[in-house]
């Protein structure tokens, strides 16, 4: 082989340096970190715009029809209560929304920190954990709708 040098016979492929740790744990942070911006830009516009008081958001349709609460009705006036930390006003509007947010908060925080450190986000509830969520959030809407359960009306 003319013109070539020994050395340059026996290149191996050149490959990208290897980006640094700080930015490998931004990147695994961003997916995390999108879902609490989202999150907490729509807390902010319900902490803002009241839904105590009518015409900022639509009725709900179970309620506007047939005049029965569903297990979410109450959630807007839940988060606002929750936004501005009154607590007990929260869990008058939607208890279960009070716990949905505290459950959300708690499986947030483990994504991240899963995520941060290069782990997979991972929750494999047991079929019984659905089951159990779903019965609950069944009784407390027929609770609600029933005479005795006027107390639990937003």
């Amino acid at each position: 082989m003319r013109g070539v040098d020994a050395d340059s016979r026996n290149l191996t492929p050149r490959t990208a340096a290897a980006p640094p740790a700080a930015s490998r744990a931004a990147a695994r942070l961003a997916a995390p970190a999108a879902v609490l911006a989202a999150v907490a830009v729509a807390f902010a516009y319900v902490g803002t715009v009241d839904p105590n008081e009518p015409g900022h958001y639509p009725a709900c349709p179970l309620l506007r029809y047939t005049g029965l609460y569903c297990p979410g009705c109450g959630g807007l006036r839940s988060a606002h209560a929750i936004v501005h930390g009154d607590v007990l006003t929260a869990l008058q509007a939607n208890a279960p929304a009070v716990l949905g947010y505290a459950g959300f908060a708690v499986l947030w925080t483990l994504w991240a920190v899963r995520a941060a450190r290069g782990r997979p986000p991972r929750w494999d509830p047991a079929p019984w954990q659905a089951w159990t969520l779903g019965a609950s959030l069944l009784v407390f809407t027929i609770v609600r709708n029933l005479p005795f359960g006027g107390w639990l009306h937003p």
